[in-house]
């Protein structure tokens, strides 16, 4: 006796059209999150930068009021909190787009990577 496998879904060209729509969203949404702009601040607004979804800084704006040549190394510390959030916002931002289009399908065994 053949076990039978129910119908889990769309076979063939259906799925095949799926995947498609899916591949061209995908394109579609990541040339998106690339030139999209995320802006973060440190120190109260101290410092300001913005990066874009490929991780390139667009800008920095520092005040003039925490350029003390004594202390540059609180305006590195700005500077790098700063970043770290923006690139942060812009990588969340990434998952959660991205996410929805593909439905969850990076958690399916063997897919890895591959969304």
């Amino acid at each position: 006796m053949k076990a039978r496998i129910p119908n889990q879904g769309p076979t063939g060209a259906k799925a095949m059209k799926m995947i498609q729509e899916m591949q061209a969203n995908m394109e579609k949404t990541q040339a998106e999150l690339a030139e999209a702009e995320y802006t973060a601040c440190a120190g109260g607004g101290a410092v300001d930068v913005v990066v874009n979804g490929s991780h390139e800084i667009k800008s920095i704006h520092i005040k003039p009021e925490v350029c003390d040549p004594e202390d540059t190394e609180m305006l590195e510390d700005l500077l790098l909190a700063a970043l770290n959030e923006a690139m942060r916002k812009a990588d969340e931002t990434a998952e959660r787009e991205m996410g929805a289009i593909t439905g969850g399908l990076q958690g399916i065994p063997g897919l890895g990577g591959m969304f």
